[in-house]
């Protein structure tokens, strides 16, 4: 099997916060871009770790981004919990947590990058946290969403004490590979039942509410589309925020970050990023959005 995650770039570690947060720190290429760009934090889903970034990593790094990549209490290499007592909550606390050190160790509030359950995180947090871009890769979808474009012909779940890791029996997917897959298979674990069932319509949830006008830095939603009603949630979710959109048909939710295809969602947001480069990271600027 192939490893993507011992194949990233040598790069800092360090644990944040009476949770041991394990976070990753990966210094740009050419830094001397730096002084006018803003860092990157990335926020992955349920199950995951920062190791479903290590595709993504070394591009941004090769195109001067200084990268954090968070990962939320007992996931991964973070220490261990009783996942049957976390929380929603208790994951906004840890980004929250994790966005102050950016601030204090970089003088300025990072672009957030947010995948799935990450995704709905980073929204919620973007309504009353200062950060200066947000980016959300197939996002969780919230309330208000689900709402205009709900999930038709739900099989509801009921959770247990905590949610197994996904199995992923196949062995390819339209957009993944076998070795993708065994990649994922191998660092998968278990999630908090009382976060995931916050937001999950899949487990019965009303869902997260966000108030879109309340999210006022520049935005990009990248959705996974293999049907109208795909396209139909992820326009609604970018129109619920004001964002960009880019939806990317014939792929999977886990192959936009590690699948054969991953470099389309890189090469878009790369272009999105270029607004940051020697220009004021507060403006909601932008040639178009999902509201025209």
């Amino acid at each position: 099997m192939r490893d993507y995650a011992k194949e990233r770039p040598e790069h800092a570690e360090k644990y944040v916060g009476e949770n041991d947060l394990f976070l990753e720190i990966f210094h740009a290429y050419g830094a001397s871009r730096q002084s006018v760009r803003p860092p990157l934090l990335f926020v992955h889903g349920a199950f995951t770790g920062s190791w479903m970034w290590s595709k993504y990593i070394p591009h941004f790094m090769s195109a001067g981004w200084k990268s954090y990549c968070v990962n939320l209490r007992g996931h991964y290499k973070s220490r261990s919990v009783d996942f049957t007592k976390i929380l929603f909550e208790d994951y906004l606390e840890d980004i929250r947590l994790v966005i102050s050190e950016i601030v204090e160790e970089c003088g300025t509030p990072p672009i957030v990058i947010g995948f799935s359950m990450g995704g709905i995180l980073s929204q919620k947090l973007a309504e009353s946290v200062q950060i200066a871009g947000l980016v959300l890769i197939d996002s969780s979808i919230c309330r208000e969403v689900h709402a205009e474009a709900p999930y038709r012909d739900l099989a509801f779940r009921m959770p247990g004490l905590v949610v197994p890791a996904p199995a992923r029996d196949e062995q390819i997917s339209v957009d993944e590979t076998f070795e993708d897959i065994e990649f994922q298979r191998k660092y998968l674990s278990m999630e908090s039942a009382k976060a995931f069932s916050a937001f999950s319509f899949h487990f019965g949830s009303e869902g997260i509410s966000i108030k879109g006008e309340m999210i006022a830095c520049p935005s990009l939603v990248i959705c996974a589309i293999n049907d109208e009603s795909d396209e139909h949630r992820g326009r609604a979710t970018a129109r619920h925020i004001g964002s960009e959109y880019l939806g990317l048909w014939g792929t999977t939710h886990t192959g936009l970050l590690v699948g054969q295809r991953y470099h389309e969602a890189v090469s878009r947001i790369m272009v999105w990023l270029a607004r940051f480069d020697g220009r004021p990271v507060s403006d909601k600027a932008s040639s178009w959005t999902a509201r025209e």
